[in-house]
């Protein structure tokens, strides 16, 4: 073979070696437009009610465990139960489980999930439908069974529009709604930034380790969210959030918007 050796090769040769460049082909290719692949994401507007929300949460986080008033993290998710029209094929030496790609839907539920990750513990319900009544009575057997001696418990959750005190009141008497109201106080994530609620981490694991299968009755996926909840608690997962104050100003444009401000007060 030929090889014509100038510039940057000529450098390469040592002790009668030649380094030949590499084929830059397939560097090439990676730069390529495809655009079949599409990304999805949240992208929020940083405005001053944006930049208030998260750096009251970002603070809430910072704050050292504190067992009278705990950071509670709630979030719920919507999930399909799927049936196999066709019973799967066990697996066997040398061969994984076969399913046939033919489903059955039988309805869908609803997920509620409450985490503390600073004493590494979840609880997870599944409920038929997401309304401000299965909102309320999970929140009144969260405080009654799990922390019935706390002062308030510091929530963290989005802004639903079931996600409120508001909704004690169509599951409870008043006298009661409005007690267990004074249990909560609540810290809502900004608009699009629900990234913010550690419990959309805890859910995520939960799909990723539980419910990445079918599951065509609601009774099976109690139990087996509650199987998952049991063994994270007893091996103390939790998430280690590292995000703070400090790296939110000065990786988002906080300071930029507080120069436009100030510029259009002048």
């Amino acid at each position: 073979m030929d090889f014509t050796i100038t510039g940057r090769e000529a450098c390469r040769m040592r002790s009668g070696r030649v380094h030949i460049a590499a084929n830059r082909e397939n560097s090439s290719k990676k730069n390529e437009l495809k655009p079949w692949l599409v990304k999805r994401w949240c992208i929020g507007k940083i405005t001053g009610d944006y930049i208030w929300h998260m750096e009251d949460i970002l603070d809430l986080y910072e704050q050292p465990y504190d067992p009278l008033h705990p950071v509670v993290c709630f979030d719920e998710r919507p999930c399909q139960l799927l049936g196999d029209v066709l019973a799967p094929i066990p697996m066997k030496p040398g061969k994984p489980k076969r399913a046939d790609y033919e489903y059955e839907r039988h309805g869908t539920c609803c997920v509620l999930l409450a985490f503390e990750p600073l004493r590494s513990w979840r609880v997870v319900h599944v409920r038929k439908q997401r309304t401000a009544v299965d909102y309320a009575l999970f929140m009144k057997e969260l405080v009654r069974i799990y922390y019935p001696n706390i002062t308030s418990i510091r929530l963290v959750q989005d802004n639903l529009n079931t996600h409120t005190s508001g909704s004690f009141y169509y599951a409870l008497p008043p006298q009661e709604a409005f007690e267990l109201a004074q249990k909560f106080e609540s810290h809502y994530t900004p608009l699009k930034g629900s990234w913010l609620n550690m419990a959309e981490i805890e859910l995520s694991a939960l799909a990723q380790q539980c419910l990445n299968r079918r599951i065509g009755v609601m009774a099976t996926l109690t139990k087996e969210a509650t199987v998952w909840s049991y063994k994270r608690n007893n091996a103390r997962k939790t998430v280690r959030w590292a995000f703070t104050k400090r790296d939110a100003r000065r990786k988002l444009p906080i300071n930029i918007l507080c120069c436009r401000i100030n510029l259009k007060r002048h």
